[in-house]
């Protein structure tokens, strides 16, 4: 049988380590019995042997064993003269095993045999993969980086299987080259022309969840459950956690002694700030915790509870609301509410909000930052205040990196 070439295609066997044996011959089986049904009419009188081990077959044909001239269907029945010259032993009314040599199907029909059972293989392949990572969608897996393209990377897990993570699915600061290790969640998985694309992330808050749950053993052990995530990847994101055992400190277990924990999620997530919080059933306390790191002097809960205003004194609302809007968008999203900053004071300046100078370390070096403080402007609005002319004269800044300075800082408050 072998000489007939079909390695090849049983070789797909052992490939396929993820399909089980009893399914693939069942596979091997079917496409040979459609080959016996189209040459024969029928397959009822044949038995399919396979070897996925070895990777070959045979085909046996068992038929009655009956006087000449009284055979009624040659698919069950041989004549004794035709018995015996196979085996000159024979006698009739004895059943006859023959071995059916696949040169006899035509070489035609092998080769399409051939391309079916290398499609339907295929195809066990692929649903199985899909099944795979379905049942891994939300779960944390590793895997190397292949190829970096503009808008997505390609990566192969220790199984060769290939997984995308889109541009969008990335932190923002993330940089990978060919050969590094990626960890991220798996987030779903779609059939595109028929072939599995399994997507992953790294954006999303169930990754910062399990990197949590492999740092923080309590969380694995169910002692602290997370409430729930929000991110702004890259940037900051907020943790709600509780305990359920009286003895432990949700909070200070996820940090760990002297931040040992959190920092090594910190550095995976591109240095991303994150804030863990006490969960409460409280909402007035739970927004006053979602604004961390800001003190709130006092909230007023809407009547339709689905508002609140806070106020604050007027060095912690820069602090409440953050750099571009993150801080209090993330605790909107945190308590589910749309919460509104003022400051706690009559000023005219009252529903504006100040950015303390720390969150323009980006565009503004810190050493000029250090410089403005020096004088007493730690806030954009401080720096703002003061004309040119003065902040050059009270500093040791050239008069080009203050109208920079004073640019960047309108430009952020326009935009807000």
């Amino acid at each position: 049988m072998a000489s007939i070439n079909l390695i090849e295609a049983f070789q797909e066997f052992k490939d396929a380590e993820n399909i089980d044996r009893p399914t693939l011959m069942k596979v091997v089986e079917d496409v040979f019995k459609t080959l016996l049904r189209k040459k024969y009419g029928s397959d009822e009188n044949f038995d399919v042997i396979v070897n996925a081990e070895k990777g070959d077959l045979e085909i046996l044909r068992h038929r009655i064993i009956v006087e000449d001239g009284d055979v009624m269907d040659p698919n069950e029945e041989i004549a004794y003269s035709d018995a015996i010259k196979i085996e000159p032993d024979f006698e009739v009314g004895e059943e006859l095993f023959e071995e059916i040599d696949l040169f006899d199907f035509g070489r035609r029909a092998i080769l399409a045999a051939k391309q079916t059972l290398a499609s339907r293989i295929g195809d066990l392949k692929k649903n199985v993969l899909v099944k795979k990572y379905a049942d891994k969608v939300g779960e944390l897996v590793s895997a190397e980086v292949y190829q970096v393209w503009k808008k997505e990377i390609l990566l192969v897990d220790e199984e060769n299987n290939e997984l995308l993570l889109p541009r969008s699915e990335q932190i923002p600061q993330d940089f990978f080259k060919k050969g590094d290790t990626v960890r991220a969640v798996v987030k779903k998985v779609e059939l595109k022309n028929n072939n599995p694309v399994i997507i992953i992330s790294r954006t999303h808050p169930t990754f910062l969840a399990k990197l949590l749950e492999v740092e923080v053993p309590e969380i694995f052990d169910g002692l602290i459950t997370i409430r729930k995530i929000v991110r702004e990847p890259g940037e900051r994101a907020k943790v709600a956690v509780e305990s359920f055992d009286d003895r432990i400190d949700p909070v200070g277990a996820c940090v760990g002694m002297k931040g040992s924990r959190i920092h090594g999620i910190v550095r995976e997530l591109k240095n991303e700030n994150i804030d863990v919080i006490n969960f409460t059933t409280n909402i007035q306390l739970l927004i006053q915790r979602a604004l961390t790191p800001a003190k709130i002097s006092k909230i007023t809960i809407g009547q339709d509870g689905e508002h609140a205003d806070v106020y604050l004194p007027s060095d912690q609302v820069s602090l409440a609301i953050g750099k571009r809007g993150v801080n209090i968008k993330l605790a909107c999203e945190l308590t589910g509410l749309d919460i509104d900053v003022f400051r706690d004071n009559d000023e005219e300046e009252d529903s504006q909000y100040d950015i303390d100078l720390e969150e323009f370390v980006d565009e503004i070096d810190g050493w000029v930052i250090e410089e403005l403080k020096r004088i007493g402007c730690d806030t954009a609005r401080a720096v703002l205040q003061l004309s040119a002319s003065e902040l050059e004269r009270r500093t040791d800044l050239e008069k080009e990196t203050i109208d920079e300075i004073r640019r960047v800082l309108q430009e952020e408050f326009d935009r807000e």
